[in-house]
């Protein structure tokens, strides 16, 4: 298990205002230490995993909570390139996402996504999922250097 007292980066990739804002307080109301950084379409994502201008000095995260319908480049072609690159394939995935689609699923774990939720649309409930994916992934799996 993972030590809940080492912090990890994690990478959120949502064009939604109000999802970032839900997943900003679940984070200060859980009172989680991890440090979240926000990138709001797939473009960005990239840019910021590969070290990419404007972010050349960003974390390596060790998650990305990645949406589906993203602008510019969507969340597929985004856990695509992740999954194919070998440097980024490591870092686990969530999909997080409105889409209940069954299609939508099978093509995420298709790509390699380490884990499919969809979002509550309740703020109590939303908060108790980031929680939850947090735990999990911060205290429970072991995650790779």
């Amino acid at each position: 298990m993972n030590s809940a007292l080492t912090p990890i980066d994690i990478l959120l990739v949502e064009d939604d205002p109000g999802d970032v804002l839900m997943t900003q307080e679940a984070f200060e109301h859980h009172k989680i230490r991890n440090t979240l950084s926000v990138v709001s379409d797939g473009e960005q994502a990239l840019q910021f995993l590969h070290r990419q201008a404007p972010y050349e000095n960003a974390p390596r995260p060790g998650l990305v909570l990645l949406d589906l319908n993203l602008p510019r480049k969507d969340g597929r072609e985004v856990l695509s390139e992740i999954k194919a690159t070998p440097h980024l394939r490591s870092i686990p995935v969530v999909v997080l996402t409105t889409s209940e689609a069954d299609e939508d699923i099978l093509r995420s774990y298709d790509l390699h996504a380490n884990a499919y939720v969809t979002k509550p649309v309740d703020f109590d409930r939303f908060v108790e999922v980031v929680r939850q994916i947090d735990d999990f992934f911060v205290t429970v799996v072991k995650l790779p250097q």
